[in-house]
């Protein structure tokens, strides 16, 4: 789909007609397994070194894939990558929903169930996350402040947990600037020709009738630059 964004700066309108479109993508490792042991959930823990331990089955994570093939997402953050399945995390005192997921060749999660798994945890004296069983967005891509040069494309690549996305009759609405884009299913999103500059992405779950969704990880933000 091609979309008209426009630009401004202080001199001039820029308007551009950005594309909006996605490959046919095949997941590699459907049968792969992630298994969370730390944190439990709802655990408690003191403030400084939080432990992650995962089990990670049928996915050839010893035999080194290029990049970072297990990611991890806290509270909506930009994801951090790891090459290793036990390691520590250094958290202030604050309620925390953690996504891990594992990642193909590409650095595209992989979304088949049990690709991924989510948590709740509070590090020191903190109220758990209210009772929600809504379903979320966790994005994988792009990054917070990331960069692009103008001939790239840019791939939006978001997992949904805690529901269905065509059981629950949701949609997944993609924002950049003026331009907008709908998706009903878990794949990811390119787009070409954006103008240089700083761009906002907001990625929003919704209701198939428009109706936003009331859990704080239904909506994210993400702000780029096109060089």
């Amino acid at each position: 789909m091609k979309a008209p964004i426009s630009k401004v700066d202080s001199v001039s309108t820029e308007t551009a007609e950005v594309s909006f479109y996605f490959y046919e993508e095949k997941n590699d490792y459907p049968d792969a397994i992630l298994e969370m042991f730390s944190p439990l959930g709802d655990q408690v823990f003191k403030p400084g070194k939080v432990p992650f331990e995962f089990n990670i089955k049928n996915y050839p994570f010893a035999d080194g894939l290029s990049g970072f093939q297990l990611k991890l997402i806290l509270n909506a953050s930009d994801p951090v990558g790891y090459n290793m399945p036990i390691f520590q995390r250094e958290l202030k005192e604050g309620t925390y929903r953690a996504v891990a997921f594992l990642v193909d060749e590409e650095g595209l999660a992989l979304k088949e169930f049990g690709n991924y798994v989510d948590r709740d945890f509070r590090v020191g004296d903190t109220r758990p996350f209210p009772f929600s069983s809504e379903p979320y967005l966790a994005i994988n891509l792009p990054h917070d402040k990331q960069e692009f040069n103008s001939e790239d494309e840019v791939t939006i690549d978001f997992l949904l947990l805690g529901g269905d996305i065509k059981l629950d009759k949701l949609k997944v609405i993609i924002t950049i600037d003026d331009a907008k884009y709908e998706v009903n299913e878990m794949t990811p999103v390119r787009i070409s020709n954006l103008p240089k500059g700083e761009h906002l992405i907001n990625v929003k779950l919704v209701q198939n009738n428009g109706k936003e969704l009331d859990g704080p990880f239904s909506s994210v933000n993400k702000r780029i630059f096109i060089n």
